[in-house]
């Protein structure tokens, strides 16, 4: 059975359809004849007016249900857009898809929100050879607006814009509802599974910092899609495979020789690729038996398939030194994983006549690129164009992506282009149905605005960079005079939570497309826009409370029993930046950009303070410091604002500790 209000809905435009037929006609008639009314018209009529009042009450009804009764938090531009779709397709019904554009107001004194559909219907109705003033568009938008629970008034300003104020209470219920649910995410039409491939490093090599923006967005964006109710597979597309590992295995075979029965000592896995790769560069004999390992490992032999093992895990207890750091889950499945799919996927390429043969090459061209993947070498080896179109495949048919995000820098923007192209060609997916979309990050520059090295111009180790913050973090708390008001636990904990929180914000508060500068110094100051004085701000918010000795059961009693009066500017205000949170989130999950994000919570920090300045949530007496009077509403925004604050830093992966 369907959803009665379409049902009504569908009804309704055939009866009103029916109506201007026979009005028409009656029209018509009454221009050679004086004719009283049809009875036809008067029942259609009569019916009609029936069932506007019983699709207006059912549309009331499930308006009050999905406020009032939702656990979720209510996006409001997507809750004003159904209001504005409604009055705009009611208004005029001859335009296809009619554009719907909602957007906060930047100035308060215009209103909350803005609707600036007006201007691009008028182009769309001069173009259909109807000329209207988009004033008038804006007026008739207004006039056709249904009954809702949000909206107090409208204004019409300038050409066409139509300022939206908001209802004090719906906006006092919608924080209460925050209150006492928590911070829940809006409902998902469905479940989606996401595969996000992020982090990605070598195998015998040091992860450097260009892993660590993978690593760090890549988890972000995990987060984010977690928290909003997808199914979330967090894949590590480790380079554990190729020609790579001949020289590592001979090598160990010579430095090693009992490594099959005595786990080898390899304390610094980048020495030793270096040493192996020196001896594949200078001795022709270690070269030849370096690719006879090769051979043997893709044999699976099971001697070399231990060797290879052997190096894997010594790689992998690096890896995850950094991962426990910076608080990361992630599944490992590297190249390695592909091998077997490789050769079905050549092979389902060459049956659909998309391989050409290129001095004993196997290529396929890809629609818009003059430059072909390359997906068998001419010695019948493959390719990361293979592993990475055997990766595609696999996500589709057997993990059944139905979003699919690669996290690298933006140099392997054009080869994931092709791998995608690639994909589409051979009718693996249709974009419009599943979504493939490479996020690419640029560079990390040093203060020099080069690329980030060490003095000597060695590519700086992550685990020395995360071992400089953790100092950097602990001088600085002690430039506060933290260690002197803080337990050894906490202050341990609170080194820990400002070195990787600033780490991870000065990465994920820039747009990830652009290069950004590395800087300690900037990271960890905590004035503007950083890690470390959202820090402080949100411990500052958590304390208030503990200050005017009120415990978790007597706000939550307040949350249920007090009104949040909103009637001082900077209440107002501040109630409207917490309810923008899943806006915000919508916004990220479209493009994936997680400044946004960022930026957000800044504004969320700075229009606390203005609050906290302004408004007194707890007055004291002046002599004896003595607490004489609690404004409970305000004590309920203080707790809203942290909740939003805490997910916020949840999603960026960042861990906020009690005290600071």
């Amino acid at each position: 059975m369907g959803d009665p209000v379409t049902e009504y809905t569908a009804r309704l435009q055939h009866q009103e359809l029916a109506i201007q037929s026979l009005s028409a006609e009656i029209e018509s008639l009454e221009k050679h004849q004086n004719l009283g009314p049809s009875q036809r018209l008067e029942e259609l009529q009569e019916e009609n007016a029936r069932l506007k009042y019983r699709l207006n009450v059912m549309k009331r009804s499930l308006q009050e249900e999905t406020t009032h009764y939702s656990k979720s938090m209510l996006n409001i531009i997507q809750r004003l857009q159904d209001v504005f779709g409604e009055a705009i397709r009611t208004s005029f019904p001859e335009l296809d898809n009619p554009p719907l554009a909602v957007t906060p107001n930047q100035q308060a004194k215009f209103g909350d929100y803005q609707c600036n559909s007006a201007m691009a219907m008028a182009q769309m109705l001069k173009a259909k050879g109807t000329r209207v003033n988009p004033r008038e568009i804006a007026e008739k938008i207004v006039q056709n607006l249904p009954d809702n629970e949000l909206i107090q008034r409208t204004e019409i300003a300038g050409p066409g814009f139509i300022n939206v104020h908001l209802k004090k209470m719906f906006v006092s219920k919608l924080l209460t509802n925050l209150l006492l649910n928590g911070v829940q995410p809006p409902p998902l039409a469905s479940r989606k599974k996401v595969i996000v491939d992020f982090s990605s490093p070598n195998i015998a090599k040091e992860m450097h910092v260009g892993h660590l923006r993978s690593t760090i967005i890549g988890d972000s964006m995990c987060r984010l899609f977690e928290f909003l109710g997808y199914d979330v597979l967090r894949l590590n597309h480790v380079g554990d495979w190729g020609t790579q590992f001949g020289m590592l295995i001979a090598h160990l075979q010579d430095t090693f020789p009992d490594y099959l029965t005595v786990s080898p000592p390899i304390s610094d896995l980048q020495a030793f690729y270096k040493e192996s790769k020196k001896r594949f560069d200078e001795d022709e004999d270690f070269k030849k038996r370096a690719y006879q390992c090769v051979v043997r490992l893709q044999s699976k032999e099971p001697d070399f398939i231990k060797a290879w093992n052997l190096i894997c895990d010594v790689s992998r207890k690096e890896f995850q030194r950094v991962y426990n750091c910076l608080d990361i889950q992630i599944i490992e499945r590297g190249e390695s994983f592909y091998q077997d799919r490789m050769t079905r996927v050549v092979k389902e390429f060459e049956e659909n006549g998309l391989v050409q043969l290129d001095e004993g090459r196997k290529i396929v061209f890809v629609p818009d690129h003059s430059i072909p993947l390359t997906v068998v070498k001419s010695d019948g080896g493959y390719t990361y164009d293979t592993s990475d179109l055997a990766a595609l495949h696999q996500r589709l048919f057997e993990e059944k992506a139905d979003i699919l995000i690669y996290v690298t820098d933006s140099g392997q923007s054009t080869h994931f282009q092709m791998i995608f192209a690639a994909g589409q060609t051979i009718g693996w997916y249709n974009p419009q149905v599943t979504r493939v979309e490479h996020a690419g990050f640029g560079v990390v520059l040093g203060e020099d605005k080069k690329k980030f090295k060490t003095r000597s111009g060695d590519t700086v180790r992550l685990m020395d960079l995360l071992e400089e913050g953790l100092k950097r973090s602990m001088d600085k708390l002690k430039e506060k005079e933290r260690d002197k008001v803080l337990s050894p636990d906490e202050l341990l904990e609170a080194q820990k939570a400002v070195a990787f929180g600033c780490i991870k914000y000065a990465d994920l508060s820039h747009n990830r497309i652009n290069d950004y500068v590395f800087s300690f110094d900037k990271m960890l100051d905590d004035r503007g826009n950083t890690a470390a004085y959202l820090l402080y701000a949100f411990t500052r918010i958590r304390s208030i409370a503990r200050l005017a000795n009120l415990n978790e059961a007597v706000l939550r009693k307040a949350a249920e029993t007090t009104e949040i009066l909103l009637d001082h500017d900077k209440e107002w205000k501040l109630g409207k930046c917490i309810l923008r949170f899943p806006e915000i989130l919508q916004k990220i999950l479209d493009d994936l950009l997680l400044h946004t994000l960022c930026d957000y919570l800044y504004e969320l920090a700075t229009t606390f303070t203005e609050f906290y300045d302004s408004c007194y949530c707890v007055e004291k007496d002046r002599q004896t410091g003595e607490v004489i009077k609690i404004n409970m509403w305000r004590m309920l925004l203080c707790e809203a604002t942290a909740a939003i604050m805490a997910k916020s830093f949840d999603i960026l992966g960042i861990n906020p500790v009690q005290r600071m």
